[in-house]
């Protein structure tokens, strides 16, 4: 919203809100600093964030409107899906014919305003509104979700009991009747909604137990009558392409769906239980595009260390961690960097995460005895310039991924280790020769997830018992270092000057969380690491080294982002011990 100073100087003075004195500094503040007036206003405290807002809508006429207590409808709210909504600031509040009005903080998105017009097909009337208004309106994504979500679940279940009673149906028919179809969509839409990146469907011995995993964590989402375990089983059985009349052996599958404008794929396990079949959903956000190396947590030497090793044209690359760490995202996002025009890429995955356009994905089914191994086999073939395979789980594959990598290729992959020096002797235990690892391994990245705090979040000093326990775990001194070197903190600082943050509840966020962001390891192998290596060197030998060559251990890099105010120290413990 562009208002000259001139203009807002003299309607501020006018209407009492800043003195010419106040305005005069912050003037001569922004031009140094080439910044707008309004920021520096904001930031010396002379005037509030919404009250500047207000102002701004003010001089420029355009209507504002507070929403703050007001209940508004959920399918005009719903018009604007929920992930749009706060990414842009733009809420959607009434809706009156052809009209509908929306409350945004900048009116002047106008690629916002453009795709809501082309989604909605209405004439979009844009308002100002101030942040308090913007989050009540948010919270009631949740709620109008919630209320629809157990309209919709009860209706059906109590439909799906009179259809039971009718008669036993043909598995087939209670899966494809309205009942099924709504209570599946309506819990797939909720999940989503929730950010959730797991569905667990539980059969218990008098009610169905759904659980979402969100940002890592398990939270019981709702129970429901045993009697719907049976058609919800079904509808997600046909979905998924499994066989419905088998009850006694795991299955396994995926199906794809939209919801909120976005594409998703859910990857499906059914496992037989003592009281029915427990079915987890892994919920997969098709679209991978917009991740940079930095928005998913790399910084610092370890951020230079990763593009380093994408600028070559050769050699191996490996992210290590648990399943569910986050390293099909990482490397995704390193293939994001070298998907150009003269780069042929193709992957062997088991499942397909994410569908990247330019990029030949291939997906392994042993059951025909399409392998890692045999797939890479092939794919070798097929010239290509970039080569990534899912998981090295076995010495065949190890050694074809190790021969790409010497013959011309730059290979990712990933492997099931705890830490990224682990990595180099669990491939020596593979059977792999010490001088075929030395020639082609470029970087090894350790990984974790940590849960990233809401902006409400608390101070917190720390007390000398937990700066002992911060020993036990973290090489102080390297942190403090990357601190002052990646100017997070001042250069004179010292652990008892820098501030540590925990989680505030609320009521939109009972956990005082929202998402998640990686926290890493990144061990190049330099000359010395090779000479280690080629002496058999075990895990810490190598760690002990990478470290003095100024490699952050992951749990140093989550204190190094706790310190940042990204997360907590409790969150990187929990994560870093588990």
């Amino acid at each position: 919203m562009y208002i000259s100073d001139t203009h807002l100087k003299s309607f501020l003075a006018d209407a009492g809100l800043v003195s010419q004195k106040d305005f005069d500094n912050a003037e001569r503040e922004a031009k140094e600093g080439g910044r707008p007036v309004g920021d520096v206003l904001i930031a010396r405290n002379a005037i509030g964030e919404d009250e500047l807002r207000r102002t701004y809508a003010y001089i420029l006429g355009i209507p504002f409107v507070s929403l703050t207590g007001t209940n508004i409808k959920y399918d005009t709210l719903a018009l604007i899906p929920e992930p749009i909504a706060r990414r842009n600031n733009i809420v959607a509040y009434a809706h009156k014919g052809d009209d509908l009005e929306v409350a945004m903080l900048d009116t002047d998105d106008l690629a916002a305003i453009d795709f809501i017009k082309k989604k909605t097909r209405l004439k979009i009337l844009p308002r100002l509104t101030d942040a308090a208004s913007l989050k009540s309106a948010l919270k009631q994504y949740q709620q109008g979700l919630k209320d629809n979500l157990g309209d919709v679940i009860g209706r059906e279940t109590a439909a799906l009991e009179s259809h039971m009673a009718e008669g036993e149906k043909a598995l087939r028919e209670i899966a494809e009747g309205v009942p099924a179809v709504r209570i599946v969509d309506t819990l797939l839409r909720h999940a989503n909604a929730q950010g959730a990146s797991d569905i667990h469907i539980e059969p218990l011995e008098d009610s169905l137990l759904i659980r979402y995993r969100i940002d890592g964590i398990l939270h019981d989402a709702m129970e429901l009558p045993k009697h719907a375990a049976a058609a919800i089983t079904a509808r997600i059985k046909v979905l998924a392409s499994m066989r419905l009349d088998e009850h006694r052996l795991p299955q396994d599958g995926r199906f794809g769906a939209e919801s909120g404008g976005e594409k998703l794929s859910f990857r499906v396990s059914v496992l037989p239980t003592y009281y029915g079949e427990k079915i987890v959903m892994r919920i997969l956000r098709d679209s991978v595009s917009g991740f940079t190396l930095e928005s998913v947590g790399f910084h610092g030497v370890a951020l230079e260390r990763m593009h380093e090793a994408m600028k070559k044209t050769t050699g191996l690359v490996l992210a290590c961690g648990p399943t569910g760490a986050g390293k099909s995202t990482t490397l995704y996002t390193l293939l994001d960097i070298v998907n150009t025009p003269d780069v042929n890429i193709s992957t062997i995955e088991d499942p397909i995460e994410y569908q990247m356009p330019r990029v030949n994905q291939t997906q392994v089914r042993p059951e025909i005895g399409f392998t890692f191994a045999n797939g890479l086999r092939s794919l070798v073939r097929q010239d290509p310039d970039v080569i990534m395979v899912g998981e090295i789980r076995d010495k065949e594959t190890a050694s074809l991924a190790i021969n790409a990598a010497l013959t011309g290729h730059l290979v990712l992959s990933t492997l099931h280790t705890n830490s990224a020096a682990g990595a180099i002797p669990r491939l020596l235990d593979m059977g792999i020769e010490p001088f075929l690892l030395v020639s082609t391994l470029r970087v090894i990245l350790g990984q974790r997830l940590v849960r990233v705090l809401t902006p409400e979040k608390e101070k917190h000093e720390l007390s000398r018992d937990e700066q002992e326990q911060l020993d036990h775990f973290i090489d102080q001194g390297a942190v403090l270092r990357a601190l002052k070197e990646e100017k997070v903190v001042a250069k004179d600082a010292t652990w008892k000057s820098v501030p540590f943050y925990t989680p505030k509840e609320t009521e939109a966020n009972p956990t005082g969380f929202s998402g998640r962001v990686g926290i890493h390891e990144v061990l190049p192998v330099t000359s010395t690491i090779k000479e280690l290596m080629m002496k058999n060197a075990t895990a810490d030998e190598l760690e002990k080294q990478a470290r003095s060559e100024g490699m952050l251990t992951m749990s140093e890099d989550g204190i190094y982002k706790a310190a940042q105010g990204i997360t907590t120290i409790a969150e990187v413990l929990r994560v870093i011990t588990e």
